[in-house]
This record gives C-alpha cells, sequence and structure tokens, in this order.
C-alpha cells in the first residue's frame, strides 16, 4: 500500500507531509489514519523536538474526500490529537486549503504560508457546515471574519488569513520565515515546550471537549442530508447545484 504521509527529519524536527496529489490531499479515512499514526509516533520519540505539517502538490489539504470520508469521530481525534501533542506542530503550506484544511491548519501552534497559497470554507457550497473544524478554528480566529467566509464560501489569501488570525505569517520563501521559528524551537528544552503549548492550548481544548459531541453530530446528520447529496454530487460532477442562481 502506498504511504499516504512522507516523513523526514532534520535536527530534532520531524516532517509530516501529507502526500496523496491524485486527491490533492483531501482528508480520507486512510489519509487521515495514517497521520494519527505518525503524530502518535512523534509525540513518543524524546528525540523529536517539534513537528512540521506540509504538504507535496499545490494543494495542502481540499477539505473531506467526498468519495471515501473520515468518520467524524476520527477527524475530531485528529485535531484534538494535534492540539494535545507535547511538543508544538507547525504548518508550512505553500498551496491551496479548503474546508476540513482549514480545521488541520487552525490545529497547529504556529502556521506559515507562501503567496500561492488560497484559502476558502467550502462547506456551504455543498449543502453542510464547517461543524467539526469549528472546534480548533472558532476559539483563534476573527468572529467577524468568520460569519464572512464561513457564509460565502469566498476565497481568500494569505494576508488576510495572517489579518483574521488563521496564519502566523505569510511570505514569498515559507522556509525562510520559518528558520528562526525552527532555531527558536531547537533552542528550547522539551519541558519548556511541552508546559508552555499545554498553557496555550488548554483554553481551546476546555471548548473542544464541550462542544465535540455536538459538532459530531451535526456533520453527520448534514452530509446524510438531501442537499449535501445534491451539493457533493455536483461538486464531483463540475456542476452549479440546484440552489445556485
Amino acid at each position: 500500500m502506498t504511504a499516504l504521509i512522507g516523513r523526514t527529519r532534520a535536527r530534532a524536527v520531524e516532517t509530516l507531509s501529507l502526500d496523496a496529489t491524485d486527491t490533492r490531499n483531501a482528508l480520507s479515512a486512510a489519509l487521515v489514519g495514517e497521520l494519527a499514526r505518525g503524530l502518535a509516533e512523534c509525540g513518543k520519540d524524546p528525540d523529536i523536538r517539534a513537528v512540521v505539517l506540509t504538504h507535496t502538490g499545490n494543494t495542502f489539504c481540499a477539505g473531506a474526500d467526498l468519495r471515501d470520508p473520515p468518520d467524524p469521530d476520527a477527524l475530531v481525534g485528529l485535531l484534538r490529537q494535534i492540539l494535545d501533542l507535547r511538543k508544538p506542530v507547525i504548518a508550512r503550506v505553500t498551496g491551496h486549503v479548503r474546508a476540513g484544511g482549514l480545521g488541520l491548519l487552525a490545529a497547529c501552534d504556529i502556521s506559515a504560508a507562501g503567496p500561492a497559497a488560497t484559502f476558502a470554507f467550502t462547506e456551504v457550497r455543498i449543502g453542510v457546515a464547517p461543524a467539526v473544524i469549528s472546534l480548533p478554528v472558532i476559539p483563534r480566529a476573527d468572529p467577524r471574519a468568520l460569519a464572512r467566509y464561513y457564509l460565502t464560501g469566498e476565497r481568500f489569501d494569505a494576508r488576510e488569513a495572517v489579518r483574521v488570525g488563521l496564519l502566523t505569517v505569510t511570505a514569498d520563501d515559507v522556509d525562510e520565515a520559518l528558520a528562526p521559528v525552527l532555531d527558536g524551537l531547537r533552542r528550547s528544552s522539551p519541558q519548556g515546550l511541552a508546559e508552555t503549548k499545554q498553557l496555550l492550548t488548554t483554553r481551546v481544548l476546555e471548548t473542544f471537549d464541550r462542544d465535540a459531541a455536538d459538532l459530531t453530530a451535526l456533520s453527520a446528520r448534514l452530509f446524510t442530508s438531501a442537499q449535501a447529496r445534491e451539493g457533493m454530487t455536483a461538486f464531483l460532477q463540475r456542476r452549479d447545484a440546484a440552489w445556485v442562481v
């Protein structure tokens, strides 16, 4: 079976690369499971100081794989795992991010994207809502901006993603921008990093655990609705959904 997650290591930083370019790194059941296993292994390895989450191809993540969607509980578990990992997780983005991919991005502690990156919460356009991914997104992003982008599905660029709190930084050279970040993490003690990350994520995890069951149920209900079936069919057939006017 072809691996869906690439792994490399350099000076105590493990890089996990989403590597399912034929599906634009969509969140399939298999990819979610493999990424969760990779993160768990990183969490147990004392030689790893931090994790970089990146991608191959021109898309960081296209959202849920509509042909092989992950179980909502599995996606909830993956997002929580990133937040709760006792090592910093840094997103490195040089391509497009859609729907569920923004959940991954928001769960990361630090994130950087290049000028080619674009972002969109496209759930409303296929008849569902950004339910599960709201668990990390809502506590970290500007509420007025989310109201616009959640409701319209509009695309926005990396500068706007920084402005609304979904990204830490954007730069022409993402690796150059991340170099001082990774250097700082390598100079920090494992205990200091673990305790500081817990300090930063405690409040996010409190609301996450409070709302996870309700938002998982909402996601499951919407994905089995008639409008979602029409929206997903229209998307796969590359046509407008029936409600487009």
